[in-house]
């Protein structure tokens, strides 16, 4: 198992205030503004594709396969890992290698981004939105339980602004009623839930790659599958459904036996993947050392709350820094005109008509709605921006 950080590491980047390696992505200016999100890009990535954009593999080719093992490596404990085009591409896989079918149901988050839960109108497998935890804004377990049929056929989690879920309680319940777990990670890379991995416990679990994201790879995702027995089936339906190995080896008989789909990832992209992983361990420090500035610096602000502090039994991969306000509208307008970016990101998804659903109740999303915003969090960012935004909040709106 791949531990990424362990506690006094952190706690040192976070007293010691500057972070070796990092120099080279200088502070936002205040005075330009201080934008939501800024993507990553690694010190060696221009020359890394530079070196495949000359060679004679610039789609899925070698480079492609050692990301792959690369990263299993990293974050999965058995199984492989399977590198797509994105996110979504890498979810939809999951879901198809975990046996959906048309008419069956699935429970999911109501609130995530549309790409976890729009596969499955692709498949006809109906969704069944559970409501969040309001102290973290992740899947609410209990009203999983609650949700369960007959026709229940997976469990999909989303571990919200990089804080794992209650995995110990989806995991009962999964084995319980007989239902995989699968896990939308895509806030996650890094983080660890009670010593393991996100990317270790679960029978699927996906993480991605778009521009924004810990690391990037243009867009792009990774599906880490636990069964090996499910890794070829993949890397079929990745592919077409062709068989990509027994063509090459040159006694593929021209049958394609199962759906596949065009969802592989491209050597330019994994270039950028294999550098991004190799600063990965600079990448989690700074984000993380960020969000615990934040949780100092808001500590006892009347009207606003940190979502996700306080856990010891689980790493905070801090993707999002999301805060719970009073009058969030008038927030906004405040930090705007101080030249500060802040927004909602997510939505909660059944306000959206594609997902038909009915007028159902959920509290504690129905309480959140109005009062959740997310903070500028990202490599370009130093404690002086976040001292700068919580400054402003502390003013007042």
């Amino acid at each position: 198992m791949y531990l990424w950080f362990k506690y006094y590491e952190i706690m040192e980047a976070i007293k010691n205030e500057k972070l070796k390696g990092m120099e080279e992505y200088p502070l936002m200016d205040t005075a330009e503004g201080i934008v939501l999100f800024h993507p990553h890009i690694p010190r060696n990535a221009k020359l890394k594709v530079s070196e495949v954009l000359d060679t004679r593999w610039i789609g899925q080719g070698p480079k492609v396969e050692i990301f792959e093992k690369k990263f299993n490596s990293m974050f999965g404990d058995s199984g492989a890992s399977v590198a797509t085009g994105s996110g979504t591409d890498a979810l939809h896989l999951a879901y198809i290698l975990a046996g959906l079918q048309e008419g069956d149901e699935v429970i999911a988050p109501l609130f995530t981004c549309t790409a976890t839960n729009i596969p499955f109108l692709y498949m006809g497998v109906k969704v069944r939105f559970a409501d969040i935890q309001p102290y973290t804004l992740n899947i609410d377990p209990v009203h999983v339980e609650k949700l369960i049929t007959e026709k229940t056929k997976a469990i999909v989690c989303v571990h919200y602004g990089g804080l794992p879920c209650d995995m110990d309680e989806l995991l009962e319940i999964s084995a319980k009623y007989n239902i995989p777990i699968i896990e939308d990670a895509a806030h996650a890379l890094g983080a660890t839930y009670k010593g393991r991995t996100i990317g270790s416990i679960s029978d699927f679990t996906m993480f991605s790659f778009q521009a924004i994201k810990h690391i990037t790879t243009g867009d792009g995702g990774m599906l880490i599958v636990k069964d090996p027995d499910l890794v070829a089936k993949a890397h079929r339906i990745r592919w077409f459904g062709i068989d990509r190995l027994a063509k090459q080896q040159g006694h593929w008989e021209n049958d394609i036996k199962e759906v596949g789909y065009k969802y592989q990832m491209t050597d330019i992209a994994a270039a950028l993947g294999l550098e991004g992983l190799n600063e990965i361990d600079e990448i989690l420090v700074q984000r993380r050392r960020l969000l615990a500035r934040y949780e100092k610096n808001l500590e006892g602000v009347s009207g606003v709350r940190l979502i996700g502090t306080g856990y010891t039994d689980r790493e905070h991969a801090a993707w999002l820094c999301t805060v719970e306000v009073d009058h969030r509208e008038n927030l906004m307008r405040w930090l705007r005109e101080n030249k500060i970016e802040s927004g909602q990101v997510h939505y909660r998804n059944d306000r959206y008509s594609i997902f038909g659903v009915d007028n159902e109740v959920f509290p504690a999303m129905d309480r959140m709605e109005d009062r959740y915003l997310v903070l500028p969090l990202h490599t370009h960012m130093g404690v002086d921006d976040v001292d700068y935004i919580c400054n402003t909040i502390k003013k007042g709106w």
